[in-house]
């Protein structure tokens, strides 16, 4: 009876030493393939690529302009002043008439003036008969060098008292020192002139001067004959050239006064006018690209969704400036592949399967303004 517990605990134990030590071999015997001892992890499903299309955009130079505000003055002023004291004995001329250069605008009465000249011509006759002679005479060596002297300073006096005289005339008539408008009307007619009054005030409004303030951070982007577009208040547009650049700053603005000439030939612009100025300055590569094309990353920063290497990739942008057609971009590489349909369902390292297409007609560059 005490054979039969030893015998089953000789089968338990070579049971047990079986499944244990021996597992992989019953296994086999059994025919089932023996179980690894670490299983292998799952490899994750391929990632699908969104469907996108975009367009291939390269920089091109574009004009960036500064803009200031300013106004037009008169390219020359003068105030015809009198040199002598005299009545006048001419007719005024009316504020906004038209003159020429050397067109008379006061007449001055000469008084006495014709009876000196006479006088002076007559000085002068007689001065060179006596150096005539003083010189014959000094020649027979009848006369001393003193006296022959004498006579050529006495002949020097009377050219120099004609030339007075003359000149004395000459002031008389007050013209215009070029071609021009009046701003006020002329001196009126029997009204006493002193040396330095008013007779006429004289503009000249071809070419028309542009006079703005541009800010010291801007004033280096500027360089003289650069191109000048303006627009005045009445909506006429212009186009003239930089003539001038201020080297010191407004001691209260800190602004440089800048100026430039307008062809004005109908003299339709007027002085005083306020005017908008676009002044050309040195351009920047940029994309032109539709405007829908923009969108934000997750920090909110502006820029595009562009494919690279087949995945999307952000890319910040600074804005230039807008147009009916699209916007300006700089900051951004030469040449980007520019999605811009479904550049809002992609984020960085998302597969693309990227279709290109032709630049949209609304996205189409405008040549750059002059």
């Amino acid at each position: 009876m005490k054979f039969v517990p030893l015998v089953n605990a000789v089968l338990v134990s070579a049971t047990l030493y079986a499944l244990v030590f021996e597992r992989d071999r019953l296994m086999g015997f059994v025919g089932s393939p023996p179980a690894p001892e670490t299983a292998a992890p799952a490899e994750a499903p391929p990632q699908q690529a969104v469907a996108v299309q975009a367009v291939q955009s390269v920089a091109r130079p574009v004009d960036q302009a500064v803009l200031t505000r300013g106004q037009t003055e008169a390219a020359r002023r003068v105030e015809v002043r009198s040199e002598t004291s005299a009545r006048v004995i001419s007719d005024p001329l009316r504020r906004g008439a038209e003159v020429r250069a050397g067109d008379v605008l006061c007449q001055l009465d000469p008084g006495t003036r014709l009876a000196a000249l006479a006088e002076a011509r007559a000085k002068l006759t007689e001065a060179q008969l006596n150096a005539t002679a003083a010189e014959k005479l000094q020649a027979g060596g009848y006369r001393s060098e003193t006296a022959a002297a004498a006579a050529t300073a006495s002949l020097q006096e009377a050219q120099a008292g004609l030339e007075a005289a003359t000149r004395e005339i000459g002031r008389l008539t007050i013209t215009a020192p070029f071609d021009g408008i009046l701003e006020d009307d002329s001196a009126e007619l029997g009204s006493l002139l002193g040396a330095g009054s008013l007779c006429a005030t004289v503009i000249a409004l071809d070419p028309i001067r542009l006079v703005g303030f541009v800010a010291e951070t801007e004033i280096d982007r500027i360089a003289p004959g650069a191109t000048v577009a303006a627009r005045l208040a009445t909506g006429r547009e212009v186009t003239g050239q930089v003539t001038y650049l201020s080297r010191s700053a407004d001691a209260t603005t800190r602004t440089f006064r800048i100026e430039a000439a307008v062809d004005n030939p109908d003299r339709t612009i007027r002085e005083g006018q306020t005017v908008e100025m676009r002044i050309m300055a040195e351009g920047t590569q940029a994309h032109f690209l539709p405007a829908s094309a923009l969108t934000l990353n997750d920090a909110g920063d502006l820029g595009l969704r562009v494919a690279q290497e087949g995945v999307a990739r952000f890319l910040p942008a600074t804005f230039l400036r807008d147009t009916p057609e699209g916007v300006w971009l700089t900051g951004l590489p030469a040449a980007i592949d520019v999605i811009v349909v479904g550049q809002d369902y992609v984020t960085d390292g998302t597969a693309l399967a990227v279709t290109l297409r032709d630049t949209p007609p609304e996205a189409t560059a405008p040549e750059p303004q002059q």
